[in-house]
């Protein structure tokens, strides 16, 4: 006999049929136009490398097994396309099933996604499938549905370092948990610049940074880049040529800065800078760490390097403001609750008009690193998801924000998608 799902019942789904109803509800909102989806959409979908955890790899044969189970529980519906040639399309109905609002899909299809989490992190990641206007709406809406004569969601435990209570769905077994078992078991080249052979563990925490305060963590990073900057600026001083995106966003940073100075904080060994400076913008180079600075003024004599916090960063002594300041992969090292200090601190000096350009890794949680370079390390770095990075971006008072991802190049042994944000000042 076949199992169904009867109206105001809750069904008890498995990881990959958690996915498959997940991605389904995601797509119908943000991406109507292409639902219901092929085969093919559903499996990409499935498979994203960003807003979903654990990332996996089902083959399509798996998804339409399990969507076709899913049709006869009744919460999938198969229908046929009729642009040009027949094609089995897929559509969710689980929302016939379990009637929601839109608050309330939004709400669980990123919990049916990403598994449990904070109330501050559901609203950054359903902005594009819901605007809440603040953490305590998500909240309130999270309460009602734990309300409800069959629950649909459950608050957790608070644990030990977390500010938040982190909700968990009741839509099945927690998805996530087999996600924390294999990303804490999981060793790869990550690390700033994706590049090295970093060991990386990935944990959930955003906050790791501060385990042991802010003072701490600075002498970490600075501990860390001063072992390995001769292996590191030779490793990355000629980056810039395997990465044409990359050239084409500093180009177009380069051509909106206007004429006015432009500065990179935390410089590295200063090939970004020098970049610019090739490309006609009267660039400066700023890190934290001296010997990077030295790095970059022995391989860039004609640019501009000094030591510097990017905390603290002063206007241009040339010009009013920075025509842009680039933050490229030097605010990775802070914890979440610590990006809209800084980043308040990059837009002060900016110019009428100047740009904020930030590139970071995309995703969730935190990787960590004992080793880089052939050098001990001790380092966090955080991950930020598009609609996060933006929503910070125009609370700092930021227009016109926009944002690029790319996937791994894994030549390079980058294992992590690549976000970079710009924004501009008011005039």
């Amino acid at each position: 006999m076949t199992e169904t799902s009867a109206p105001g019942s809750l069904p008890s789904l498995d990881a990959v049929e958690q996915r498959v109803l997940g991605s389904l509800l995601e797509k119908q909102v943000t991406v109507p136009a292409s639902y219901p989806l092929t085969a093919n959409a559903l499996r990409t979908a499935c498979n994203q490398t960003s807003s979903r955890e654990p990332v996996t790899d089902h083959d399509e044969p798996t998804l339409e097994r399990v969507a076709r189970a899913l049709r006869d529980r009744g919460l999938v519906r198969i229908v046929w396309s009729d642009t040009g040639r027949r094609t089995l399309k897929y559509h969710q109905t689980l929302d016939e099933v379990v009637p929601l609002d839109a608050e309330e899909r939004a709400l669980l299809t990123v919990l049916l996604l990403r598994g449990p989490q904070a109330p501050g992190e559901l609203r950054s990641r359903t902005e594009r499938l819901h605007a809440f206007a603040d953490r305590d709406a998500v909240e309130e809406v999270l309460t009602r549905m734990a309300s409800r004569p069959d629950p649909l969601v459950r608050r957790l435990e608070r644990r030990a370092g977390e500010r938040d209570h982190r909700w968990l769905h009741l839509l099945g077994d927690d998805a996530s948990t087999e996600a924390a078992a294999r990303v804490a078991g999981a060793v790869g080249a990550a690390g700033a610049d994706g590049r090295s052979g970093v060991t990386a563990v990935g944990q959930r925490d955003h906050e790791l940074p501060l385990r042991d305060g802010a003072a701490a963590r600075d002498e970490r990073v600075r501990h860390a880049y001063t072992a390995i900057a001769p292996a590191y600026a030779e490793a990355l001083a000629g980056e810039l040529d395997d990465l044409p995106f990359e050239r084409w966003l500093l180009g177009l940073v380069a051509e909106r800065a206007g004429g006015l100075p432009v500065v990179e904080v935390g410089c590295g060994p200063g090939h970004v800078t020098a970049h610019l400076a090739s490309l006609g913008a009267p660039a400066t180079g700023v890190d934290l760490s001296p010997e990077m600075v030295q790095q970059a003024r022995t391989l860039f004599p004609a640019g501009h390097y000094e030591v510097g916090d990017l905390r603290r960063l002063l206007r241009p002594t040339s010009a009013p403001g920075w025509g842009a300041v680039l933050a490229w992969y030097s605010l990775i090292h802070l914890a979440s609750s610590e990006l809209p200090e800084a980043m308040a601190s990059l837009t002060r000096p900016l110019a009428p008009g100047g740009w904020l350009v930030m590139a970071v890794h995309s995703g969730t949680g935190t990787l960590h690193s004992d080793e880089w370079f052939g050098e001990q390390v001790d380092l966090d770095a955080v991950l930020h998801e598009p609609a996060e990075l933006a929503a910070l971006a125009r609370s700092a008072g930021l227009v016109d924000v926009e944002w690029y991802s790319r996937g791994p190049v894994t030549g390079r042994g980058e294992t992590t998608e690549r976000l970079y944000l710009l924004a501009r000042r008011p005039d």
